[in-house]
This record gives structure tokens, C-alpha cells and sequence, in this order.
């Protein structure tokens, strides 16, 4: 699997209702999106959760890069060229993945980083770094990590905001989830 995330600064009097009104109108196109686990439209909207900035910040899980190569250069990913102009596209690699299809309960996403320190072996990493994230009750996360800049991510899906207790992070709206297919 592979992950992405852009995120798109916005200017502190932006209307975040362009935003949430072009996920409302477009967002359904990404669901079940060849290869796409699944594609969660986040926002940030200044002073709303501690939130220093506005931002959109659309997070996705690929289950290989096919369905990426296709959203990137099959005139998907234009949109966002043509709305925001070029945008790093930042790509990381699943470690931990507790999600399941009940991520659509969620209404935020809450995010912690970190950096993997250098030492002399790699070996049990997932079960160190499962081991020493902090865990919220009944909520379901992935870690993702970029081994560029030996830097990890961990999202938390959260129904309600009662459980961060005192972490500290940074705190999504979410306006919309794609998922993949799930047959019945």
C-alpha cells in the first residue's frame, strides 16, 4: 500500500465554504476509485480546534500504484493543478493499519508526527513503534512512515474530539470519505 497527502495552505480569510461546497459536489467522483482504499477529504479552518490556518488536505491509501498513477496522470489530479497550481504531493508507506469500512463513522482526523532516530537495527520496528504511540479508546489509526526523511504520521478516525485527552496535534474536519467497493 501507499499513501499520499497534499496539503494546501489556504490565506486566513479564505472562504472554507468553496471548499466544503467542491467536496460536496465532487467528492462522491473518488468513490470506489480504482485501487483506492480509501480517500478522506480533510480541511483545517483557522481557529476552529486550535487550528492556526485554514488548509485542505485530502489523505489517501492506495492498495498498489496503479489506481495513484491513474488519479495522478489520467487528468484526475488536474483539478487540483488547475484550482491550488502545483502541489507537493507527499508519499508514505502504511506501517500499522487498524482501519476497517466503520472509518465512515468518523467525523475528524487527528494527527501526531514523529521521527524514527537512527539505530543499529530496524528489526521489530512495527511492534516499538504499536507499543509506544498513544492510544485512544475504540479508535482506529494508521501509522505511515517515509523512510526519505525517516519521518512517521499517525492518524487517528475519531467520531467525537472527547478522547484526545491532553495530546497535542493537529485536528481534521472531515467533509467527506471515498472507500473502495465492499461487496455484500
Amino acid at each position: 500500500m501507499i499513501s499520499t497527502q497534499y496539503k494546501i495552505i489556504l490565506p486566513s480569510d479564505y472562504d472554507m465554504n468553496i471548499i466544503k461546497d467542491r467536496v460536496r459536489n465532487n467528492g462522491y467522483k473518488t468513490d470506489g476509485f480504482d485501487d483506492l482504499k480509501f480517500k478522506l477529504y480533510l480541511v483545517t479552518e483557522k481557529g476552529v480546534n486550535n487550528n492556526l490556518q485554514n488548509s485542505y488536505c485530502p489523505l489517501y491509501l492506495w492498495k498498489d500504484s496503479n489506481g495513484l498513477n491513474k488519479f495522478l496522470f489520467n487528468g484526475f489530479y488536474d483539478n487540483i493543478l488547475n484550482s491550488f497550481g502545483w502541489q507537493r504531493v507527499n508519499i508514505g508507506i502504511p506501517l500499522i493499519d487498524t482501519t476497517t469500512s466503520k472509518i465512515k463513522e468518523n467525523k475528524y482526523v487527528f494527527q501526531i508526527s514523529g521521527e524514527i532516530q537512527p539505530q543499529a537495527s530496524l528489526n521489530n520496528l512495527k511492534e516499538k513503534m504499536d507499543e509506544e504511540i498513544p492510544k485512544i479508546d475504540n479508535t482506529e489509526f494508521i501509522v505511515i512512515y517515509n523512510p526519505d526523511k525517516w519521518t512517521y504520521e499517525v492518524f487517528y478516525f475519531l467520531r467525537d474530539l472527547n478522547n484526545l485527552g491532553t495530546l497535542t496535534g493537529e485536528i481534521y474536519s472531515i467533509l467527506h470519505i471515498s472507500q473502495e467497493e465492499i461487496p455484500y
